[in-house]
């Protein structure tokens, strides 16, 4: 199965303009013959969207949707949205179309809520870890944050997913200047190939965006002013560069192609059910795997009371 992934700037708000974009890639990877699309986390909207994240959310049974999935008629896409639900809850969501058809919107179910990332003000979090088939593979969808948390990885393969797509919007010093997200997502996203056997299609965006804070100043600071204020506030600005690095990694957990930082880009790779195979039977880490204890200890932990062993 070629699958193909694009690495794009979006244009913040604009989701016309993302839309246009997005279906004309779409047609274009068909016509390169691959049978699956996959597009960064809110490449219809671009990332810091703010208060203003219902302006540009859409509907399942929107225009845009429709749209979008016509585009898919005789191959597959996934891209990244802000979905609107119909009772007005609104959610970072990837929508999966095949052939023309509405499969589901995967929503984001670990939503950051620290420094830059404000999700979780705007954003309700998903409740599954669906999965689809495709061309004979069983794939599981994760945005961003979901990746950071083993326990949804882990639910994608007890589905025995073959392939993670993995969406993100990762910009550089969003984390801090002692964290560095190029190299902490160059681990993440060869850890679970290794792990689990499969291969993941890891798809970041680039460009620029600026994320604003309003913060509030003590008089005692401002007292220059002489406002007369008790309080006072100053809008921060900040610009984040969106890293890029896109790549396709195999379940040996190598790179198989790998897009460049900063500039938007396309890749594309081959997905074999032979590599699939050989991996599984070489290193069968997940054959002994018991998902039934699993939930018996979670049970425990959760519900049962605490009980030492002294022996």
């Amino acid at each position: 199965m070629k699958v193909i992934a694009y690495q794009t700037s979006p244009v913040l708000l604009d989701l016309k303009a993302n839309l246009e974009d997005i279906v004309t890639k779409i047609h274009y990877a068909k016509e390169k013959g691959a049978q699956l699309s996959v597009f960064p986390e809110l490449a219809l909207t671009g990332y810091f969207v703010g208060q203003r994240y219902h302006e540009v959310a859409i509907r399942m049974d929107s225009s845009e949707i429709k749209e979008l999935t016509q585009a898919t008629k005789g191959t597959a896409a996934v891209v990244g949205f802000i979905e609107e639900s119909p009772s007005m809850n609104f959610y970072n969501s990837a929508l999966v179309a095949v052939d023309g058809e509405i499969l589901f919107a995967y929503r984001k179910l670990n939503l950051p809520n620290y420094g830059v990332f404000e999700e979780r003000k705007f954003f309700a979090s998903g409740k599954q870890v669906p999965v689809f088939m495709l061309k004979d593979f069983t794939i599981a969808v994760f945005i961003c944050n979901d990746l950071w948390h083993p326990s949804l990885p882990y639910l994608g393969v007890v589905q025995k997913a073959d392939i993670f797509l993995t969406l993100f919007n990762s910009s550089q010093g969003s984390m801090g200047r002692e964290f560095s997200n190029i190299e902490s997502w160059g681990i993440i996203n060869k850890f679970y190939p290794r792990i689990f056997g499969i291969y993941n299609i890891c798809v970041n965006r680039v460009g620029e965006e600026a994320w604003k804070e309003k913060r509030s100043v003590l008089a005692a600071e401002t007292a220059t002013t002489r406002t007369g204020d008790a309080v006072s506030s100053s809008l921060q600005e900040e610009v984040f560069h969106f890293w890029g690095g896109s790549e396709i990694v195999n379940p040996y957990g190598k790179t198989i192609v790998k897009a460049p930082l900063y500039e938007p880009d396309m890749i594309s790779a081959e997905i074999s059910r032979n590599l699939l195979r050989q991996k599984r039977i070489l290193l069968p880490y997940l054959r002994d795997d018991d998902p039934y204890f699993t939930h018996r200890e979670l049970q425990r932990i959760l519900f049962d009371k605490p009980r030492f062993d002294v022996s």
